[in-house]
């Protein structure tokens, strides 16, 4: 399928540009655990044998990911109710890897915003129950994610 097929099709599911980056994100993560290989590779194995790019946010979720994995695995995994990561379906991990990454690293996406694309991702490729478990396990992050210092209450100093 081409670049251009696939953004056709995905107009008319009502798919965004980003909703088709963060699925290729998660593709690219469940490939390269699948495989036991690095995500890089995975990346450049996508780049040789398809037709299909890898745009910049696709890229920017990766990246921020592979950074960012040691620390989100430990938000998954202490939030988690009754799931090790282990015992999580590859696939789930991976949404969860970039909705998580998306909630607690990526300012300009709205929260309910990559809860409800993980939560979408999870309905259209993983099992019956995992959207709800998504939906629910993201949700505590949300609930504890720590939130902007606000300076409304600091006072500027005056010009003399």
């Amino acid at each position: 399928m081409t670049e251009r097929a696939s953004a056709g099709s995905a107009a008319k599911r009502g798919t965004t540009a980003r909703s088709r980056s963060r699925q290729r994100a998660v593709e690219i993560l469940f490939e390269a655990e699948q495989r036991g290989s690095t995500v890089l590779e995975g990346i450049r194995t996508r780049r040789e044998s398809t037709d299909l790019q890898v745009n910049a946010y696709t890229q920017r979720l990766v990246e921020g990911v592979i950074a960012d994995q040691e620390r989100l695995d430990e938000a998954l995994s202490s939030y988690s109710r009754g799931w090790s990561l282990d015992r999580m379906p590859a696939v789930d991990r991976a949404i969860l890897r970039v909705g998580a990454w998306e909630l607690l690293f990526q300012d300009d996406v709205p929260d309910a915003v990559a809860i409800s694309e993980a939560v979408a991702l999870a309905a259209q490729l993983s099992t019956d129950d995992s959207p709800e478990f998504v939906n629910g396990l993201l949700g505590r992050l949300q609930q504890v994610k720590p939130t902007p210092v606000s300076y409304t209450h600091l006072t500027l100093p005056t010009k003399a």
